[in-house]
């Protein structure tokens, strides 16, 4: 497996809306796109952009995740980080499923199979205690519009 371009960071939020207004008015974010409900995996999430090398606003993405009723995994993380906070990085690669043999090969524990995220493409997760300590996101790379 080699590194592929970080997407963007996942950060859970008891609140969509107060934290769009902590990107926009502390951060001086210039674009928030439109939160969307996301069911099958029970969570509400918005993209913030950060600018690229070019000025452009297509660098990493942040990706704010409140969870639905129902949620387990994010609601359990914010019963222990109540504020919110950094909930996984996500990377991505070229073949989701190339990508899963590869990490599966090398003894990473992968969580679940791959499924279609946020960004309307294949992701899967590794666990933490096998990625250094950190929830890895990974996504095969979008296509066309989505980023």
């Amino acid at each position: 497996m080699k590194l592929g371009r970080l997407n963007h960071i996942g950060v859970a939020t008891p609140s969509i809306a107060d934290s769009i207004v902590f990107y926009r008015d502390v951060m001086g974010a210039a674009k928030i796109h439109e939160p969307f409900d996301l069911p099958e995996q029970g969570v509400k999430v918005c993209f913030v952009d950060t600018p690229g090398a070019d000025g452009a606003l297509n660098g990493t993405q942040i990706e704010l995740v409140e969870p639905m009723h129902g949620n387990t995994s994010i609601a359990g993380f914010l019963e222990k980080n109540p504020a919110g906070g950094q909930h996984h990085m996500c990377y991505e690669v070229p073949d989701i499923h190339a990508a899963k043999a590869a990490f599966e090969a090398l003894g990473k524990r992968v969580l679940g199979e791959p499924r279609i995220g946020a960004h309307g493409t294949l992701i899967f997760f590794l666990h933490p205690k096998d990625m250094g300590g950190v929830l890895t996101e990974i996504m095969e790379t979008p296509k066309g519009d989505h980023r």
